[in-house]
């Protein structure tokens, strides 16, 4: 387990309070001007050497994202934009970043910022954040008053500024581009790329994209070293997570753990076990709700790391651990998160558009069994069809957890099906 020494969260709970004071208690904004002073390469090396992979769900190395924006001006602004939408089914890890740790959200803007040779970051966080909202405007409002960020950010002569932008609801602004649309006042669908946002983003202009968590464990990473981060976890899946975990557990909780973990182990020290003992886990989606689900023979043994559970056909994904007990109408679960994306599909591509919704209408028949066993193929066919084939990856979390569904779990849908069929005749 995690040892405190080596937590970054320290006030994830939120027993102590979000303000200036007590956040640099906690080590925040400690030294904030040297690490300024070491230089934009100094910043972004360490990052890569951290081995910092993006904690929003691709995992894409957050040093070399960073390294991306364009090193020369030609004119135009560069821009940060933290993702704060979090609208995954089961992910609940920014918002309490940003209710109890604001100031490490803020201080991570501006070290990033600066790497980026950005002129401001905006923080689009998701409507229903309205408490969350709140607190980052306060907590921002201090660090102005403080002089952390402005027109000399602590002293170091750089000019900085931080925005909170509150988004209306739509899940579809969790994908960067659609996000930065969402920001310009137009309507919230993703574009195609390229180009990416690093040379066409806000407004035009050289733009990064970065979660809530990636931005926010930044400036710890830099005060403490890239290598003690990456000392943390295994290789290539380094340092800490805060991991979400809820569903069918003795105590959900969000909880900040070090990367590689053991899921069983995960689940059984944190959030006290699997309700009714351990063998009566039935499964367990481990990334959030766009990633194939598990089966106990699989939790088992799994460690929660991007590719340990690529090898097992799935994802970490947002560390949205989904614990389903063998009370849970299996089918019936992955039913609604169809009717979910269906609901949340932008329209812009016919492959989701379309695919979406005969994919919902298939997959509640098939809770009550009203449907053909040759359905079961031509579904999954549909899903192939789905993923990978749209501008974003709304069409593939729509597919996987159907997919995940009848990799593990067909023959109870193949029960259902002959069940029903069977009623139908002798009546």
């Amino acid at each position: 387990m995690l040892a405190d020494k080596d937590r970054i969260f320290t006030n994830l709970y939120g027993y102590q309070s979000y303000g200036l004071d007590a956040a640099k208690k906690r080590g925040d904004w400690d030294g904030t001007k040297e690490l300024l002073a070491k230089g934009v390469d100094w910043i972004i090396d360490e990052m890569k050497s951290s081995g910092l992979r993006g904690r929003g769900g691709a995992g894409f190395p957050t040093g070399l994202k960073w390294s991306f924006m364009p090193k020369e001006s030609d004119g135009r602004p560069h821009y940060l934009v933290v993702n704060a939408d979090e609208g995954e089914p089961g992910t609940c890890k920014d918002r309490e970043i940003m209710r109890h740790d604001p100031h490490k959200l803020i201080e991570g803007c501006l070290v990033a910022g600066f790497a980026m040779r950005a002129c401001a970051a905006y923080i689009y966080i998701r409507g229903e954040f309205v408490h969350e909202a709140k607190v980052l405007e306060d907590a921002i409002a201090e660090c102005y008053k403080a002089g952390l960020i402005g027109d000399d950010a602590c002293g170091s002569g750089y000019k900085f500024d931080v925005y909170v932008h509150r988004g209306a609801g739509a899940y579809i602004c969790g994908e960067e581009t659609a996000l930065i649309e969402s920001l310009e006042g137009k309507k919230g669908q993703p574009r195609l790329k390229p180009p990416f946002p690093a040379n066409v983003g806000l407004y035009g202009c050289p733009s990064t994209v970065n979660n809530v968590e990636s931005i926010a464990v930044a400036p710890t990473i830099l005060r403490r070293g890239g290598a003690w981060f990456a000392s943390l976890g295994r290789e290539n899946n380094t340092g800490t997570k805060l991991f979400c975990i809820s569903g069918h557990v003795n105590n959900p909780c969000n909880v900040e753990e070090e990367m590689g973990i053991p899921l069983k182990e995960l689940i059984e020290k944190h959030a006290g076990g699997v309700r009714g003992g351990w063998d009566n886990l039935l499964a367990v989606i481990p990334g959030g709700s766009s990633v194939h689900m598990i089966p106990k023979s699989v939790c088992d043994t799994v460690l929660m790391d991007f590719d340990s559970l690529r090898a097992e056909g799935t994802g970490l994904g947002t560390a949205a651990v989904i614990v389903m007990d063998k009370s849970t109408d299996i089918v019936r679960a992955i039913a609604r998160l169809s009717e979910f994306y269906h609901h949340e599909s932008c329209g812009q591509c016919t492959p989701c558009r379309e695919g979406t919704g005969w994919m919902s209408r298939v997959m509640i028949r098939m809770v009550s069994g009203e449907a053909e066993l040759d359905e079961i193929d031509m579904l999954l066919d549909v899903t192939r069809k789905v993923e990978g084939h749209t501008i974003c990856a709304l069409g593939d979390a729509a597919a996987w957890p159907i997919q995940g569904l009848f990799r593990h779990f067909r023959p109870e849908v193949e029960r259902r099906i002959l069940e029903y069929k069977n009623s139908r005749t002798a009546a």
